[in-house]
């Protein structure tokens, strides 16, 4: 299925969002939760699976509902639908602090592998699905599981990463190791496999974990500054303790601690 050419534009700084204009008879997908406004004379529908067979039956959208439960998402997606003779615009917020990346999925042979929950909205007619990892170790130790997710087709996607994102075009046979947790997504001619850290003080005492992300081009892919895992854990780490006080807090060298850190409050 072909999919609706749209045009879009995306704001903000920290915390972005996407605006994406439809032509009369136009539409966009997106996951539950994502929608921030829209114009008058667009009609939200709630739909299985990313509704982009067009009449599979009732069969196909259960298992196309049933591939996104395997990336953790919900069996449904919401199709928001330009019902009118003009233009009109609907907008769809980042969840947490990052940026927002187009993805022409004609650019790439029409297939773009990102990580499970980084999909935000999408032309209707790109199908959001599951790619399976075929290598005991990556599935195990990757960080992503065995499963991540993959869009396929010949129109617009909107992913979502934490804090700043950069891309690197690895040339044929060029390697690069990153943190299992900073990794976006890549091409579909990216090699994607993971390698041990090496040395037992830095396997035991390093601090980032046993294992990298190991890419080998040629391809494109995508990294994240500010992971939501980590995210999460710092302020999982600094929110107060049971009773209301932060750990240490009472202590000589609690109180220390606060201080040394700029927080003055014994």
């Amino acid at each position: 299925m072909s999919a609706h050419d749209i045009d879009y534009q995306i704001n903000g700084e920290e915390m972005q969002f996407v605006e994406i204009e439809l032509d009369p008879q136009e539409a966009v997908v997106a996951e539950a939760g994502n929608f921030m406004m829209m114009e008058d004379g667009i009609q939200m529908d709630t739909i299985f699976g990313d509704g982009s067979q067009k009449d599979s039956g009732l069969l196909g959208k259960l298992l196309g509902a049933g591939k996104r439960v395997l990336t953790g998402e919900s069996l449904f997606m919401t199709m928001f639908y330009n019902t009118e003779l003009r233009k009109r615009k609907v907008s769809f917020a980042a969840p947490y602090p990052g940026k927002i990346i187009p993805i022409d999925l004609t650019e790439y042979n029409g297939k773009f592998i990102c990580q499970k929950e980084a999909f935000l909205c999408a032309a209707k007619g790109v199908n959001i699905g599951i790619e399976f990892s075929r290598k005991l170790g990556r599935g195990l130790f990757g960080g992503e599981g065995f499963i991540m997710q993959k869009l396929e087709g010949n129109g617009m996607a909107f992913i979502h990463a934490g804090g700043t994102i950069t891309s690197r075009e690895l040339q044929s046979g060029e390697s690069l190791r990153v943190d299992t947790g900073c990794l976006v997504g890549f091409t579909q001619t990216v090699n994607y496999d993971i390698q041990f850290v090496g040395g037992i003080k830095n396997a035991m005492f390093g601090g980032e974990g046993l294992f990298f992300a190991r890419l080998t081009g040629p391809g494109k892919i995508y990294i994240q500054s500010l992971p939501f895992s980590r995210l999460a854990g710092r302020v999982f780490a600094a929110a107060p303790q049971a009773g209301g006080k932060q750990k240490g807090e009472g202590s000589i060298l609690g109180g220390l601690g606060n201080l040394l850190d700029g927080d003055n409050r014994f």
